[in-house]
């Protein structure tokens, strides 16, 4: 059964930091690259930042040199840190695999005020 646990989302001000955090199964985590998605009201999700089982890492030009995706594959978890965050990063996160499984957790909440 796959599980996904989202947490560490929040509301900041422009400018702030957050750290989220993913707990995956070990049938999601163990062999997949994964990667962290969003989806702001109105709009299609998109993938912000992904890793692959080795550490290698890509992410969207809009979130380049202020997310930082890593894993703990000990603990099966991802993790986004997240600073110089903008308005515009304002949605629901959401991790995953890359390509995502069909099954998605709750999400994470992160509002970024101006």
């Amino acid at each position: 059964q796959v599980q996904l646990v989202e947490s560490g989302g929040g509301m900041v001000q422009a400018g702030g930091s957050l750290r989220l955090s993913c707990a995956a199964s070990g049938s999601i985590f163990s062999n997949n690259a994964m990667a962290w998605y969003r989806q702001a009201p109105g709009k299609q999700r998109e993938s912000v930042a992904a890793i692959t089982t080795g550490g290698s890492t890509n992410y969207a030009d809009s979130v380049k040199g202020r997310f930082t995706i890593s894993r703990d594959n000990a603990r099966n978890t991802v993790y986004l840190q997240m600073n110089s965050l903008k308005p515009e990063d304002t949605a629901v996160y959401y991790c995953n695999a890359r390509p995502p499984y069909l099954s998605w957790g709750q999400g994470t909440q992160v509002t970024v005020s101006s």
